[in-house]
């Protein structure tokens, strides 16, 4: 699909990579990898045509069709979420009207007999089958699929792009390029804003129906399970390694100690050839062995070592005070954000929420972006009012890492005197290694804090909260600008500390081994679990599936369709049948949930035109109304949803 020659990309003195040569084919499931710098983002948009080589070739077939998402880019706030969406079938949707063109014109003519008539109904004839090969008028149904697999609810469909946060706006322009489905797909770190369910929907859309994947990510489990293929872009090469990521990193192990072996033994030869000429310079009857020895040393091309592996480095929180039992309690908080808009009702976050974190303990918060993670934490810092009551405990004391955590940083001094002012002790004499782990070595570390960019000021205000003696941690989202290796550290050192840590993070790897308790955001409440992230997310999942009863209202009860019978056993006719009435059946439950979810829109619809109508401002009863039916829309929305799924599943069984 795309063929790669002798590719060289320069900007400086030295190249990003030289001479690299490869294929991608259909099928592959390429991870791009490198440490930060090497030139992983700058080969996708060589690969995508948006930027040219200094020297080599790419080439792409014919036929074939590339769909780029970039870390950062221009995004249109001017429609609303679905007709957004929609513009990914900008080719059908004309398509479609050239038909409608050619039908309104076949019935117009009256010239039945004519061989242009005939022509035109050979042209209408090929053009239609042409759409029906396209999928016709079925995108729709991809679309809301594909929007609610990346986190929007139907409820969102409607609402202008204007309404939404960056993040969500790239997850519709994610949308956009899977619905087009290009032969080759490159994404630059595609879960950086997405949450856990989401990313999990993206990795089997990838798995099942993407052709060719080429992608730039920090998120290990996800591309161990999306990938099959490596490339590695390290010293100035790009080496291909046909396995998943976690067989690649054995491998480049042993690669790496293979290049420090080579590396030795050059550097002895060199050595043994200066103090050969060096010995026997000013020596007549030696002059012909030392000019041998000097073209030798000239001719030897130097081996390069990978920047040595620092996840080894091990750090230790400061020594803190000892905090009471139980750092947070919570006795029935909640939190409603009143609407500055006039007519529109509160909008409750949480209600009722009742947790205790005892001291030591590594909890995470995860849920579906919105649902209230970040706020119960500004709940916790007191950054926020709220109703209940939140107890912190004796002798806490919090280091709070967030985003704005980097605008707080002191812009007049550069990363090492950052980091020089909170290190105490013994840790001063590791600064060095401590800035390289997290990808400040060398000349980076000399950098102002007021040239470095949002993730390196992230990165940065992380390292400096490391140092810092405190009893409870509370992170949210630290993995966002880290790579593998800064990962690994932080992760280390979290494990390690003897406090208290509450982590709001959608990386499971980062997780696991990590957390031993799972508070779970969503619907307006928080549940807790007990295990690990990979713990929650199989009982998640079980609950998506319907293996177990959810805890959720009663009209759920209704759809038992898919009940598991082994699959070698539903071959005869009878347990066909069986099969058949049990998509019939799921079939008409989900009508019948469409039907009522048009019904409450309706109405919202209509409360919405009264409330905007001043008489209404403050109708009490109306609100509460409007209040009671919203919250039934949400619930038939995720019933219709779980019937959806489970209608797909029995269908899949009768075929």
């Amino acid at each position: 699909m795309i063929s790669v020659e002798g590719l060289k990309v320069e900007f400086g003195v030295k190249p990003l990579f030289a001479d690299a040569s490869f294929v991608v084919n259909d099928q592959d499931r390429i991870a791009l990898v490198g440490k930060n710098g090497a030139g992983k983002s700058t080969l996708l948009k060589i690969l995508c045509g948006q930027q040219q080589p200094t020297a080599g070739k790419v080439s792409q077939s014919n036929d074939s069709t590339v769909g780029y998402l970039p870390q950062v880019m221009k995004l249109s706030d001017d429609t609303t979420v679905w007709e957004e969406t929609r513009k990914a079938f900008a080719s059908r949707i004309k398509q479609k009207e050239r038909l409608d063109s050619l039908e309104r014109e076949m019935g117009e003519r009256t010239d039945y007999e004519s061989s242009e008539y005939m022509a035109l109904v050979d042209r209408f004839t090929q053009e239609h089958e042409r759409y029906m090969m396209l999928g016709g008028e079925g995108y729709e149904a991809e679309m809301e699929r594909t929007l609610m697999g990346l986190g929007f609810l139907r409820t969102d469909f409607q609402r202008p792009t204007a309404e939404f946060s960056g993040g969500w706006r790239m997850r519709i322009e994610l949308a956009k390029i899977l619905l087009q489905h290009p032969d080759v797909l490159l994404l630059d770190e595609p879960t950086n804003h997405l949450d856990i369910e989401s990313i999990q929907w993206l990795e089997q859309f990838l798995q099942q129906s993407a052709k060719a994947v080429v992608l730039v990510s920090h998120d290990r489990a996800f591309i161990n399970n999306v990938t099959n293929r490596t490339l590695e872009i390290s010293c100035g090469q790009i080496i291909d390694y046909k396995v998943k990521y976690d067989e690649y990193v054995k491998l480049r192990q042993e690669r790496r100690e293979q290049q420090v072996r080579a590396y030795e033994n050059q550097q002895k030869e060199i050595a043994d050839m200066k103090a050969f000429i060096e010995r026997f310079r000013y020596q007549a009857t030696k002059a012909v062995q030392v000019q041998q020895k000097v073209k030798q040393l000239e001719k030897i091309v130097p081996i390069e070592i990978d920047e040595i592996d620092t996840s080894a480095l091990r750090l230790k929180f400061p020594p803190c005070l000892r905090s009471g039992d139980y750092p947070v309690i919570c006795d029935e908080v909640g939190k409603t954000y009143c609407s500055r808009v006039e007519g529109q009702e509160p909008r409750e976050v949480f209600a009722h929420v009742n947790l205790t974190i005892k001291r030591g303990e590594k909890v995470a918060f995860v849920g579906r972006n919105g649902e209230g993670k970040t706020t119960l934490v500004k709940c916790i810092m007191g950054e926020i009012p709220f109703d209940g009551e939140l107890k912190v405990g004796h002798n806490v004391q919090i280091g709070y890492f967030a985003q704005n955590q980097a605008q707080l940083l002191d812009e007049s001094l550069t990363v090492f005197q950052t980091i020089d002012n909170v290190a105490k002790g013994e840790i001063r004499l590791r600064i060095n290694d401590i800035l390289g782990a997290f990808m400040f070595g060398g000349e980076e570390a000399e950098k102002k804090v007021k040239v470095l960019s949002g993730g390196e000021r992230s990165r940065l205000a992380m390292i400096k909260l490391l140092l810092e003696p405190v009893n409870f941690l509370i992170l949210d989202e630290p993995t966002n600008h880290l790579d593998m290796v800064s990962k690994d550290v932080l992760k280390e050192a979290i494990r390690a500390f003897d406090g208290t840590a509450i982590i709001v993070s959608h990386d499971r790897e980062f997780l696991d081994g990590l957390v031993t308790k799972v508070f779970e955001f969503g619907g307006g409440k928080v549940k807790e679990h007990l295990g690990g992230i990979y713990d929650w997310l199989g009982d998640h999942l079980q609950v998506l599936q319907g293996n177990i009863p959810p805890q959720t209202p009663p009209v759920r009860e209704r759809s038992d369709v898919a009940r598991n019978i082994p699959a070698g056993q539903k071959n005869s006719y009878a347990e066909r049948k069986e099969w058949q009435k049990r998509v019939n059946k799921a079939e008409k439950a989900v009508k019948e949930c469409e039907a009522t979810i048009e019904k409450l829109e309706q109405q919202i619809a209509e409360m919405n035109r009264q409330l905007c109508e001043p008489k209404h401002a403050t109708d009490m009863e109306l609100i509460g109304r409007y209040t009671t039916v919203k919250q039934q829309l949400d619930e038939f929305n995720d019933q219709w949803f779980l019937l959806s799924e489970r209608l797909e599943e029995v269908r899949n069984r009768v075929d």
